[in-house]
């Protein structure tokens, strides 16, 4: 039986930028309490430039990084750096056909984040994302959903 490709085949960079809200991730220390959490991408030469942005205690907190591609990987597999010399792993493994929305991971599938271009998902959307998710071997117990007003 063929494995299951870890990734999407290929990301068009220029469409994947831009402002993504999270809908839904696996719990991470550094996000605790947040809500109306988003991450920006902007490409510059060389390198993607990564803006997350949320609340926490009636607080704005931003953190800046930069992305990079690894290569021969169609776009798909990032290197992201928020504090140099650390890269964390960041994989694209699931996408809408119009970039709706997107699922993020790394390869041990211990990440996990669904974004979307608005702060809400159709129902029937996220229950979709959330089957395949199962399907591909994700704890479900461990998805927490993002509060976003």
């Amino acid at each position: 039986m063929p494995q299951e490709r870890e990734t999407v085949e290929y990301i068009d960079i220029t469409r994947y930028s831009g402002l993504w809200y999270e809908i839904a991730r696996f719990p991470k220390w550094f996000e605790r309490k947040m809500t109306n959490v988003t991450a920006e991408y902007i490409p510059e030469d060389g390198f993607i430039r990564v803006i997350n942005s949320g609340m926490k205690k009636g607080k704005k907190k931003v953190v800046r990084g930069k992305a990079y591609i690894v290569e021969n990987s169609g776009n798909a597999i990032l290197k992201v750096s928020f504090f140099p010399p650390f890269k964390g792993d960041y994989r694209i493994i699931d996408i809408d056909d119009d970039y709706k929305w997107a699922v993020v991971s790394d390869k041990r599938k211990s990440s996990l984040w669904i974004l979307s271009r608005t702060p809400k998902l159709e129902t029937e959307t996220l229950k979709m994302i959330l089957d395949r998710l199962y399907k591909r071997g994700y704890d479900l117990h461990k998805v927490e959903f993002t509060e976003q007003n």
